[in-house]
């Protein structure tokens, strides 16, 4: 089932009170769906409600997380804790909890009860006829306005209440109004789309249901608010808060992406395009299976997929991040080609590995591997998408996929490992814009040749995107049958490979230390290392190579070995946050736990924290926990970590994404490690140690977050509705849809050459408008707007001044020599005092900050004691060296590294108590993009070089045709350009002050003919060195490149003179009419290599419009000699006129003589007929009217003839 007003197995049982949940389905009814259907009860698709429940029989707990024994012990455990943190239990007395739901919905679905949308539709519809209403409005009735395919549904609920539309209607009368942040990811690929971090942000409205009820005003209701899509975007954040009126509800985060493998069928019902959907959940898919680690490319995939259930060829398949999800059948062939060259022992249905990116699916079963693209309009075209899953490497014998983690340089990847006859090598596999192809690497010979070894196999490959680095985990059979690994380095542009590192044979001794520094010189024990896998953060450069040991390291040469991971266990693979700490999964399904830039591994699960904690959910009657329960999977999601588990409660299973705690079981692992019973008196007192250092923690003077984190933000409020509830319709609804959708396409088509007068995308909407605002606000006051609708001008504009909330960035971005400071504030919780000669306050906390390049960027920290209040002030100033970057595009190719600011010795053992419970402290990893940030640009400043051209030349000749948008210079006049740095996050706009290189790489001469020039025409057409006569311009600037090629200009260069010579070609234009002629230069100006004072390479392309062309001596005679030709020969004529007039006279009148002579021969027999009276009569009449001025010679000549008669 996929159609609204349907729900799946698994979300029915999903606990409403989950603050991670999925997104809401339907809570009154899922609340009163039937629990006693059986498992074989069959629904068909689009008929009434599905039961999902599985009926278990009798059985013993299963799965690695049993249900803890509340033993005495366990249950003091428990009420000690609650006595330490009588904060969260009594603070849930105190104060209703609350949670945002939203839902998605398409344009049939809005107002409706208990439906829901997965956004398939990527097609916009046009609501022109709901604004042609709008007669008297602030928009332009020549624009077309379309609207996005769905709304997003906005409701609460709290616990404790059973109502959830009483809920909605109390807060709404309180004046209650969600506000709504939609953030799209930036596209992988960046040569087709522009790179931006761009956010709307929008108020929800009000609309009440049109379903009956009794009620004289509302019964149900619900706010809505657009989902808007953007070019080159498949992945949507949605953050949903309170504008501060109403009931206290935490701020709440939605993933809302596109999904590429749903399509509507015939019926209008959704329907999968990888294969067909299961609509039961058995048990043995999940119950004693192991867990499996879940890949993807980080932040850019809409679509996750996870494999791994016994002997099925399905997987699980979510858009939301397992908030809901689907099981999935694939339909795949199923081949299995065994053979001399691939030992495959036997044959499985399985889905082993699955990796998903941007637009495509990865797959393997067997030795196979399939992919399949889904169908993304916002990203390429349709033709790239796939119908069915294709199989690549068909005669390749592939023992493993393995994610790349990041994409780069405008592209995914992914990479499979050979067996069999291409052992030694790895298939590399990229795709861009859903298109996927595959290469052999190293590409000359294999690995095991290149380090002189007979017998090797390739364990495991991590692919290092900034530097086109392959790191590969090699295992090596020596000639005794022994076995090694080596780790290897291969460079993809220059072909070479090298071993970087050779693994010892066992596991070091480390004598009761947390950690050893592998130098060869220590001892070892009888444990044997076995290497499985490798991980490497591109953040901080650290490496780690894992098996029944850890292994780290950040240059990938010297290593360090973690000791307390225990040797006797084998990891099965690591889940990294990439924001300075990872789990581990072990075969046995434990979960540990590491802080990069520490040794200590913690133990989550199975722990006597987490007995605590489960005992505690216990009294707390959470329906997250069950008895029993086994991981399907383990992930992190915006920076916090998640399991994915199937739980079996009351003999019925499901699956559940749930928080996994690692903040709390850490704080119990510490209240449980160090305890003291100490007496006083009669009795004894428990007294704690508490390792954090410090009390308090506060970061102070950070600066406003957009000139760091690059993000673009708009905001858009619903228009005013005459309505005196202040409920919306349909109308008004699609309304706001239009609105929404004509200022994010102002966004996108401010991007042009020549810059607007006022740097402000939505200036131009305005801009004949504002006069009429008051008049506007009058209409709406006195209830006069048409269609009852008042859009108000200030209500869509674009934020430039957004600040800072008392946290660091997600993430910083630095331009070449720029800096990011802030302050931190430290209060300790024992004074350290000197005395001797000098009285003398220590510091009592110590910060540090950890650089993972630091020959690229440079902290500097100082530090203020401040002795009375117990407290250090430290400001910490992040800069760049200036050193590590080359210029490039805007956004494109950005060097990552990071940065960790670290209390000493407080790792692991300091949080904060929040809302949404404990928060780690002491522990901030910052990561830092270096290079041209995006958001900035290069642009024509055609005002100031108009008005600077004007007074420079005395004068200014616009083109006879104006074109407001592209006006015109004289060829003539000395040309002075003038350009601007703009930045589109901040709002800020500037005069350009560097150099740069200004070429014609195109024209023509009319705007149809233009072409683009060769490499060999552009160098002719530009440089100075040309001997060929081909120049177009000059410049008295002397300043040229390194090389003497082309002229390098500034904001104070004396100017452009136009020459267009002979062989350039601009030389000799034909005219098309009388004026002059014109052409159009299509000039490239660039920054790079010229200018050192930015990483940016600033290049802008525009068309330049060039009037009164000279014309060729050779065309400019040819045109004299015709004229002058005309001239005379015009000359001659007049004069022979002149001299021929009084003969011409005379020949006139007596050619009219003859004329009127005949004229009156015909009336003089006329009148001579006597056949008919009548016709005598009307004819001599018609005659003697006919000659009346000529009488007297027509008689006369009538006489005559009667006379000779």
């Amino acid at each position: 089932m996929r159609g609204r007003g349907k729900e799946r197995a698994w979300e029915e049982h999903l606990p409403h009170d989950e603050g991670e949940g999925r997104i809401d389905k339907g809570r009154d009814k899922a609340q009163k769906t039937s629990e006693g259907q059986a498992t074989g009860e069959k629904s068909k698709r689009g008929q009434g409600k599905r039961s999902h429940v599985t009926h278990l029989p009798e059985m013993f707990p299963v799965g690695p997380a049993p249900w803890p024994r509340l033993r005495v012990l366990w249950a003091l455990w428990a009420l000690l804790v609650v006595l330490l943190a009588p904060w969260r239990l009594w603070a849930i007395q105190e104060t209703q909890e609350c949670t945002w739901q939203v839902v998605l919905n398409n344009l049939e679905s809005v107002g409706k009860n208990d439906t829901i949308d997965h956004f398939v539709d990527q097609e916009l519809y046009t609501v022109d006829k709901v604004f042609d209403l709008l007669v008297d409005a602030p928009i332009d009735p020549d624009e077309t306005y379309l609207g996005f395919p769905y709304y997003l549904k906005i409701n609460y609920s709290c616990t404790g209440e059973v109502s959830s539309e009483a809920l909605v209607r109390k807060g709404h009368l309180t004046g209650l109004k969600p506000v709504v942040l939609v953030t799209f990811q930036s596209p992988v690929n960046f040569h087709r789309w522009k790179i931006e971090q761009l956010q709307i942000q929008m108020e929800a409205a009000p609309f009440r249901s049109p379903e009956r009820c009794d009620a004289e005003e509302v019964c149900l209701m619900s706010w809505y608010t657009p989902m808007p899509i953007k070019n080159g975007s498949v992945v949507m954040r949605v953050d949903v808060s309170s504008n501060g009126l109403g009931p206290f509800i935490p701020n709440k985060r939605f993933h809302v992406n596109i999904n590429g493998f749903l399509e509507r069928g015939r019926d209008h019902e959704l329907q999968f395009t990888v294969g067909n959907e299961l609509f039961h959940l058995i048990p043995r898919h999940f119950v004693n299976v192991p867990s499996r680690p879940l890949w993807y490319t980080v932040d850019q995939t809409p679509v996750l997929i996870l494999g791994g259930i016994p002997e099925e060829k399905a997987i699980l398949l979510t858009d939301t991040n397992f908030k809901d999800f689907f099981l999935v059948e694939l339909s795949i062939d199923s081949c299995w080609v065994g053979s001399f060259y691939c030992p495959q022992a036997s044959f499985t249905a399985t889905i082993y590995d699955a990796i998903a990116t941007e637009s495509t699916l990865f797959i393997r079963q067997n030795q196979l591997i399939y992919y399949f693209t889904g169908t993304y309009t916002t990203l390429y075209e349709n033709n790239h998408s796939s119908e069915r899953w294709v199989r690549v490497l068909a005669n390749e014998c592939i023992k493993r996929l393995c994610p790349v983690h990041f994409h780069s340089n405008g592209s995914e990847y992914v990479m499979a490992l050979t067996a069999g006859k291409n052992e030694g090598y790895v298939h590399f596999g990229t795709i861009t814009d859903g298109l996927v192809s595959f290469k052999l690497l190293p590409r000359d010979r294999s690995v095991c040749n290149a380090i002189l070894v007979d017998n090797c196999s390739i364990t495991w490959a991590v692919f290092i995107a900034g530097d086109y680095n392959l790191l590969m985990l090699v295992e090596i059979v020596g000639p005794t049958s022994s076995k090694y690994f080596q780790v290897v380095s291969y460079d993809l542009v220059s072909d070479y490979l090298v071993v970087l590192y050779t693994i010892p044979e066992f596991i070091p001794d480390a004598r009761g230390l947390e950690f050893l520094m592998i130098l060869g010189t220590e001892s070892y024990t009888n444990f044997p290392m076995v290497p499985k896998g490798m991980s490497y953060n591109p953040y901080n450069n650290l490496l780690l190579i894992w098996g029944n040991f850890l292994l780290q390291s950040f240059n990938s040469e010297n290593f360090i070995y973690l000791a307390d991971f225990p040797k006797e266990l084998s990891i099965k693979y690591l889940v990294n946050s990439f924001r300075g700490d990872m789990a581990i999964v072990t075969e046995n399904e434990e979960i540990w736990y590491l802080l990069e830039g520490s040794y200590q591994v913690y133990q989550l699960f199975p722990s006597k924290a987490w007995e605590v904690y489960i005992s505690l959910q216990v009294l707390q009657q959470s329906s997250r926990y069950a008895p029993n329960e086994t991981m399907v999977t383990l992930f992190y999601e915006d920076n916090k970590l998640y399991q994915l588990v199937y739980l079996i409660d009351n003999q019925q299973g499901r699956l559940v994404k749930r928080l996994m705690p690692v903040e709390q079981l850490l704080m119990y692992q510490q209240i449980n490690n160090e305890y003291v019973l100490e007496r006083q008196g009669s009795h004894l007192t428990l007294s704690f140690s508490n390792f954090c250092p410090f009390t308090v923690m506060r970061l102070q003077e950070l600066p406003n977050p957009q000139i760091y984190t690059r993000q673009e933000r708009y905001r858009a409020q619903p228009p005013r509705v005459l309505e005196p509830w202040g409920f919306h319709s349909e109308n008004s609804l699609a309304v706001y849809q239009g609105l929404i959708y004509y200022l994010l396409s102002l966004h996108s088509k401010y991007d042009k050459p020549y810059a607007e007068p006022v740097h402000d995308s939505t200036w131009r909407w305005w801009k004949n408008k504002k006069q009429d605002q008051e008049y506007y606000f009058y209409l709406a006051s006195n209830w006069r707007s048409a269609g009852s609708v008042h859009v108000d001008m200030t209500s869509y504009e674009k934020i430039y001044d957004l600040k800072a909330e008392n946290e660091l960035p997600e993430r910083i971005f630095l331009d070449k020599g720029t800096s990011y400071s802030f302050s931190v504030f430290l209060t300790a919780r024992k004074p350290e005092v000197q005395h001797g000669p000098s009285f003398q306050v220590l510091s009592p906390v110590d910060l540090a900050v950890v650089l993972a390049d630091p020959d690229c960027i440079e902290a500097m920290v100082k530090e203020k004691v401040l002795v009375n209040r117990n407290s250090v002030l430290f400001w910490v100033t992040l800069s760049d060296k200036r050193s590590c970057f080359d210029q490039g595009i805007s956004g494109h190719h950005l060097m990552k590294t990071s940065m960790l600011v670290n209390v000493l010795g407080s790792s692991g053992h300091c949080f904060q108590n929040t809302n949404r419970g404990p928060r780690m402290q002491s522990n901030l990893m910052v990561p830092v993009l270096i290079g041209c940030p995006p958001g900035k640009r290069l642009a024509f400043d055609i005002t100031y070089t108009l008005q600077y051209n004007r007074v420079q030349n005395k004068h200014y000749f616009d083109c006879v045709k104006v074109d407001p948008e592209m006006p015109c210079f004289l060829f003539r006049d000395i040309f002075y350009p003038f350009f601007l740095i703009q930045d589109l996050v901040t709002g800020d706009s500037g005069s350009f002050q560097g150099s740069y290189v200004l070429k014609v790489v195109g024209g023509g001469p009319t705007l149809d003919t233009i072409k683009e020039y060769s490499e060999e025409e552009i160098y002719r057409f530009n440089s100075p060195l040309d001997k060929t006569g081909s120049l177009i311009w000059t410049t008295e600037n002397t300043t040229t490149t390194e090389d003497l090629a082309f002229n390098i200009m500034s904001h104070n260069s004396l100017g452009i003179e136009w020459l267009c010579l002979e062989n350039s070609p601009c030389h000799d234009t034909i005219p098309h009419n009388i004026f002059a002629p014109e052409f159009f230069f299509k000039v490239l100006v660039s920054n790079r290599g010229v200018d050192e004072s930015t990483y940016c390479d600033y290049q802008l392309t525009f068309l330049l419009h060039i009037h009164g062309l000279p014309l060729s001596a050779r065309r400019a005679f040819l045109i004299l000699l015709v004229s002058a030709s005309l001239f005379v020969g015009l000359v001659i004529l007049y004069i022979v006129c002149c001299l021929l007039s009084p003969y011409m006279v005379k020949v006139c009148n007596i050619l009219r003589w003859k004329i009127n002579s005949i004229i009156g021969l015909e009336s003089s027999y006329t009148y001579s007929t006597p056949s008919d009276s009548r016709a005598f009569s009307r004819s001599g009449t018609v005659s003697w009217r006919s000659s009346r001025l000529n009488s007297r010679v027509v008689y006369k000549g009538a006489e005559e003839n009667k006379a000779e008669t």
